[in-house]
């Protein structure tokens, strides 16, 4: 007969069990949401000044069903007046970057949020990181609304959530049309009017946005497209779309490096360059080997004058110039490479071993000069003012994770099947006719390489919009890059233009 457990025996045996219990549940690899965490500030510029709350937390993102499929991070600024209460006739802008795989901290803390870090040029800002308050920010017109896409920033994925559902042209916009209305419900805003701010891959989705926030009877009364992409097919070396587009900005970044347009002012040269394009390198493109030698020789000769690079290299390449080509070799006799977000930056060659082509576009003086800076001043801001307990790690670009296995298919309206190659021009055009009060502003700048302004005039033009809807929709090109907001003139220039489109009924 086995000895009955004394009551020590049975303390031991118990601890024993829960020890094993722990040892063999793995620990949740997700992080936790931190609570919500807010703070009422003031916002001065010159003799103007303004109160009003930001708010640090997350936004549900439910199925139909109301099942979770992630919580996507938010940063909202809202006016307030003296007894800190919001104005709710106020609009409400929400705003992003893109990547995909961006989380939105350069458009907040490099462009039009109420904070702003100061850069210095085109020069790599140092130490201290300085932050004022912003001059031109959109806070001024509109409540703001930064979100940061599922997979990015401390946005998260719930367990078991499909990333195929979700990291696409078509996934993407279904989450930001829940988390939007998320907000919107949260904070009684249903009447406020209703503005997109996107940029880069943002202004993909705010074209399907747009019409998907329509079709679920969320009314806008405009959208903002900075630094816009909206045919994939222009992304594509070897497309006439990728070379055509990529040499007005190739020739506005020889003229700033004074190796082409001399003497000539910088937007007309820009033009000069467009009607170039337009009129002497398409025909030629679309010829391919039917082009008679001489007619190549004769255009090799034009391109090289516009862009600065070897005639030989030219017509080596049968006209067809890439951006791998042109940052390498603009000032290869300097022993260095230009930008890719913003041409007018540059920085030391790497060495000749190091020739992937996929790197080498990763790696962009533009970028490295102020992203850093843009991150710390964020965190610095939720951590010292906000006391937002937030987890160690910001996800600032997780491009490897969201952007390398994106789902291009998109489900065009008016196309019976899914296109693998997006135009999300005809969903602008579409929720433009379903929506003629609505307004749209696209902004761009001369020097960006990643998103070219050709590719963009070219792409609304197909739309064949009435005059009607044409004066709803507005142009803004500034001497910038891809990030225009870095450039002080341009700020101030997009400030200005942002103050009156807003005010614009």
């Amino acid at each position: 007969m086995a000895d009955t457990p004394t009551q020590d025996n049975q303390t031991e045996l118990q601890v024993s069990a829960v020890k094993d219990t722990f040892m063999t549940v793995p620990a949740d690899p997700r992080l936790k949401t931190p609570e919500a965490a807010s703070a009422r500030l003031t916002w001065r510029a010159g003799e103007q000044s303004m109160d009003y709350v930001a708010t640090a937390g997350h936004l549900d993102v439910r199925g139909d069903t109301g099942a979770l499929i992630g919580q996507m991070f938010s940063l909202s600024y809202v006016k307030v007046d003296g007894e800190g209460s919001p104005d709710t006739a106020r609009p409400v802008t929400f705003c992003y970057n893109g990547g995909p795989g961006c989380a939105s901290v350069p458009i907040n803390f490099g462009g039009i949020g109420p904070r702003r870090v100061r850069t210095d040029g085109i020069d790599h800002l140092p130490y201290p990181i300085e932050v004022e308050d912003n001059p031109q920010t959109v806070l001024r017109q509109s409540d703001l609304v930064f979100l940061d896409a599922l997979g990015t920033g401390y946005s998260t994925l719930t367990e078991g959530a499909d990333n195929a559902d979700i990291f696409g042209v078509d996934g993407d916009a279904d989450c930001f049309a829940r988390a939007i209305t998320t907000w919107l419900e949260e904070n009684g805003r249903w009447q406020s009017p209703l503005y997109l701010f996107g940029e880069s891959y943002g202004t993909v989705r705010n074209a399907v946005l747009m019409r998907l926030l329509g079709e679920r009877s969320v009314k806008l009364c405009g959208v903002v497209m900075l630094s816009a992409l909206f045919d994939w097919v222009q992304t594509l070396e070897g497309e006439d779309l990728y070379h055509l587009g990529m040499t007005p900005t190739m020739a506005a970044a020889a003229q700033f490096f004074g190796r082409a347009g001399q003497g000539i002012e910088e937007d007309e040269w820009f033009e000069r360059a467009m009607d170039f394009t337009e009129n002497v390198l398409a025909p030629a493109l679309l010829k391919g080997d039917r082009l008679s030698p001489e007619r190549e020789a004769e255009v090799a000769h034009q391109l090289s004058q516009f862009i600065g690079l070897p005639e030989e290299l030219v017509r080596q390449r049968r006209l067809r110039i890439t951006l791998d080509d042109f940052r390498r070799n603009l000032l290869a006799d300097e022993g260095k490479v230009v930008g890719r977000l913003d041409m007018r930056f540059s920085s030391d060659a790497p060495v000749a071993v190091q020739g992937s082509s996929a790197w080498f576009a990763s790696e962009d003086a533009a970028d490295d000069a102020v992203e850093a800076s843009w991150t710390n001043a964020f965190r610095a801001f939720l951590h010292d003012e906000l006391h937002y307990k937030a987890p160690a790690r910001y996800l600032a670009n997780n491009y490897e994770n969201v952007g390398t296995d994106w789902k291009w298919e998109h489900k065009q309206p008016g196309f019976d099947y899914p296109s693998i190659s997006p135009n999300v021009a005809y969903d602008i055009a579409v929720a433009m006719r379903r929506n003629p009060h609505m307004k749209v502003c696209i902004l761009g700048g001369r020097y960006d390489a990643a998103t070219t302004w050709w590719n963009v005039v070219h792409d609304m033009a197909c739309q064949f919009l009435s005059p009607q809807l044409k004066e709803r929709l507005e142009w803004h090109r500034y001497g910038c890059g891809h990030m225009a907001y870095v450039d002080i003139p341009t700020l101030r220039k997009m400030g200005n233009d942002m103050e009156a489109f807003y005010a614009k009924l």
